[in-house]
């Protein structure tokens, strides 16, 4: 028999909040009483430090030991916090001999502009814990921080949260929509997602039961964001994680199917695993995915683990490691990958524009360091930067005028006393923080392109001031600007 589950009362919510925030039980106070000490431990799975730092009986010290560490509180200390009898008929909450123990997992999680929110998901499985029960709701973490990052701005009308989860990425959509709908296939999840919406303030969510894009059939939205199931395994066991669908085909699926869910110019975007097969590029893969879409977009690969690591990762997220299954499963998941001629699993995102145009162009990219945050901000002058480098001819490019990107440094590289330099570099000290080794005309370009002159006349006075053919430079120049519009240095102006 399924689980049935009851609305979660405002009045109770309303409560608990403003207990957690005078409590200060939020990002920065959380971070605050823990330390670094006790936070890196319990990275590390280690308790001890984290319950020495939250002792005693003062809130904030028994909101972090029953919500995050999820020990037992004294029935008293729990009582003179929380209404723990509505908390208890919720079923946030359980008191027993050993005291009042958390039926859940309640976080804070810092919203946009700073707002607190507050996420609920299952309690988590620490190793030697056992394993998480199949429909286990997963809290929020760094891939949940990840995609939130990557969502452009608003104000849109309405949005899309698809697989939903503990609720967290609609919280972000919430910010940036007037409306805001979240779909997920496990109703135990919408259960703990309205509770999340709930406790942060974020009345016009509306969750709807099922998977992927068929809780909204005929729909359209401004802007979607999926942090889909996508672990690819040879058995699906644990649905926050596991679609059913073999291989990467689900992030395949989402993304061939988002058009027909996006308005004109809507967005859609999602974190992404796929697979590196033997004899065939990743981006040959992927490309397949976003090809006659219609869409304008940006994939990134932001890492790649071999089979092995992939594996191991998952087993330590289900707490398998050590357990007796431990070895068959692993066996069994590289059995897997070495039939499917699999060599490694790549991560990253991808972002789609619906700019229904014949000529959309996607860029598909890796890029393993540390870039500006958030993405989200300046994420569409990225697709905007490719789609203009793609439409571009030669011609056009002479006629355009085009200008040196703000926070794009020029550097040198020469041994000491020499006459010319070994390398001349383009720097960009914001945004994607790229660098492109370039040639000297290049860099003659980048040192008076203001916007003000079209390229031709620019390149004949380059030409002039260093003795070369004017025409040789009008041939060769086109194709290494339009890449460096594309990567961001230069923007066309008009």
């Amino acid at each position: 028999m399924s689980e049935s589950f009851r609305p979660f009362p405002h009045a109770l919510a309303d409560r608990l909040r403003k207990t957690l925030l005078d409590a200060d039980y939020t990002v920065s106070g959380v971070r605050d009483r823990l330390g670094d000490m006790a936070s890196r431990a319990l990275a590390r799975e280690q308790l001890t430090p984290a319950l020495r730092a939250t002792g005693g009986e003062e809130r904030l010290g028994v909101l972090l030991r029953l919500w995050w560490l999820q020990e037992p509180v004294a029935e008293s200390a729990a009582r003179a916090v929380l209404p723990i009898d509505d908390l208890a008929d919720a079923g946030l909450v359980a008191a027993g001999a050993d005291g009042v123990r958390a039926l859940v997992h309640l976080a804070p999680w810092e919203m946009e502009e700073g707002r607190p929110g507050f996420v609920v998901s299952d309690p988590t499985v620490r190793p030697g814990q056992g394993t998480p029960r199949p429909d286990h709701v997963v809290g929020a973490g760094g891939a949940s921080a990840n995609l939130s990052r990557l969502l452009v701005d608003g104000p849109f009308e309405r949005a899309l949260d698809v697989g939903t989860g503990c609720g967290v990425q609609a919280l972000h959509l919430a910010a940036r929509a007037a409306e805001v709908t979240a779909t997920d296939v496990n109703p135990r999840a919408l259960h703990l997602a309205e509770i999340t919406w709930a406790l942060s303030d974020v009345p016009h969510v509306r969750p709807r039961e099922g998977s992927l894009y068929e809780p909204v059939a005929g729909e359209r939205f401004d802007l979607i964001a999926c942090n889909p199931p996508f672990v690819i395994t040879p058995d699906t066991r644990y649905t926050y994680r596991e679609s059913g669908l073999a291989g990467d085909a689900v992030c395949a699926e989402l993304v061939r199917r988002a058009p027909g869910h996006l308005t004109d110019g809507g967005w859609c975007q999602i974190l992404a695993n796929w697979l590196h097969v033997e004899g065939e590029d990743w981006r040959d893969r992927v490309g397949e995915w976003v090809a006659g879409t219609g869409c304008s977009g940006w994939v990134v690969q932001r890492d790649v683990q071999d089979p092995a690591e992939y594996v191991e990762l998952w087993l330590r997220d289900s707490c398998e490691a050590g357990s007796p299954e431990y070895t068959r499963r692993y066996d069994a998941w590289l059995d897997y990958f070495e039939r499917e001629a699999v060599q490694g699993i790549g991560f990253g995102w991808i972002s789609l524009r619906n700019d229904v145009a014949q000529d959309a162009a996607v860029r598909l990219e890796e890029l393993r360091h540390d870039v500006e945050q958030p993405v989200g901000r300046y994420l569409p002058e990225v697709v905007d930067g490719a789609m203009t480098a793609n439409r571009l001819t030669d011609a056009a490019l002479l006629s355009a005028h085009v200008a040196l990107a703000p926070e794009v440094v020029e550097e040198r590289i020469a041994v000491p006393g020499a006459p010319d330099p070994e390398r001349i570099l383009l720097r960009q000290r914001g945004g994607l923080r790229r660098v492109a080794q370039v040639g000297t005309i290049e860099a003659a370009l980048a040192s008076v392109c203001d916007g003000t002159m079209p390229v031709g006349p620019l390149l004949d006075a380059i030409a002039e001031l260093t003795d070369r053919d004017p025409g040789e430079l009008r041939t060769q120049t086109p194709g290494v600007l339009r890449s460096l519009i594309a990567e961001g240095f230069f923007r066309v102006a008009r």
